[in-house]
């Protein structure tokens, strides 16, 4: 079956990887016993939380037109492909290793730079009226998360 994605299914595709990046988060926040690192991801997960709230208010917004179907889909396959890309490309918890703060770290930073990847795609198919700066927002708050991780593993490393 081929897909043909509307604005409300971007906005859907978003929220699941904040959720994802939340639980992501919050799983990692429980895994670690160092309160820095604990505080740390603790915050990070709340930022995801934002980040849903944010997509989950775009996507209210939208007129009808864009959030109808632009495929026959009887069986509602659309949207476990997109649930589904949402948990394979950003924050798939099976191929996160929890067992040191490292690659804890590290599996974060990947994650990360895949969701910056994704909105950048995602922006282009977004017009301006819908919240194309919240977009760009959220981009540099991920941006910031790579730089806040990246300092983390600078200071591990040392």
């Amino acid at each position: 079956m081929a897909f043909d994605f509307n604005a409300d299914d971007i906005f859907q595709i978003a929220e699941q990887i904040e959720e994802n990046g939340a639980l992501f988060y919050q799983k990692a926040s429980e895994a670690v016993t160092d309160e820095h690192y604990k505080k740390l991801l603790t915050e990070l997960s709340a930022m995801e939380v934002d980040h849903k709230k944010i997509f989950a208010a775009m996507r209210a917004d939208l007129a009808g037109g864009e959030k109808g179907a632009t495929v026959f889909d009887p069986m509602d396959e659309s949207a476990q492909y997109l649930k589904a890309l949402a948990d394979l490309r950003v924050f798939y918890e099976k191929q996160i290793d929890m067992s040191s703060i490292k690659s804890i770290l590290m599996s974060a930073l990947g994650a990360e730079k895949d969701s910056i990847v994704f909105y950048l795609g995602m922006k282009d198919l977004v017009p301006e009226k819908l919240g194309k700066e919240k977009i760009d927002a959220i981009i540099d708050e991920e941006k910031n998360h790579i730089k806040l991780i990246g300092g983390e593993l600078l200071a591990l490393g040392k």
